[in-house]
């Protein structure tokens, strides 16, 4: 089962996204039980990444993903957004700095992200 959310930013606007619930589902239930989120935007590469409060350990973590995967970052406690490149790619697929679990997936364009700016305030939502 998906839960709709959507992710806003200044830059952005609202763009819409799911979580799997059934792909790491501690995970996304902590995501979901702590929502709204609201954070400061950091840039690595072509990923926007924040940090929560959430604290969940590793759960089918991966370092590569696609294009539009919101992962969590357990080390630091970071939501995760992936929509091209970063630094650590070795081809065209976004590799995250180390595991994440993948919760989610921007069901929007995910591009839309290319748009923000480090600093810039965050908020995650139910739809």
């Amino acid at each position: 089962m998906a839960i709709k959310i959507r992710i806003h930013t200044e830059s952005t606007g609202y763009v819409l996204a799911e979580i799997l619930e059934d792909k790491n589902p501690k995970t996304a239930r902590s995501i979901i039980n702590a929502l709204p989120i609201e954070s400061r935007v950091n840039r690595w590469g072509e990923e926007v990444y924040f940090s929560t409060n959430i604290r969940q350990d590793e759960e089918k973590s991966q370092e590569e993903v696609e294009i539009g995967d919101i992962g969590y970052w357990p080390p630091g406690k970071g939501f995760c957004i992936f929509f091209g490149r970063t630094p650590a790619s070795t081809g065209s697929k976004p590799r995250a700095a180390s595991p994440v679990n993948v919760f989610g997936r921007i069901t929007g364009d995910p591009k839309a992200f290319g748009k923000t700016r480090s600093g810039e305030k965050i908020r995650v939502e139910k739809e």
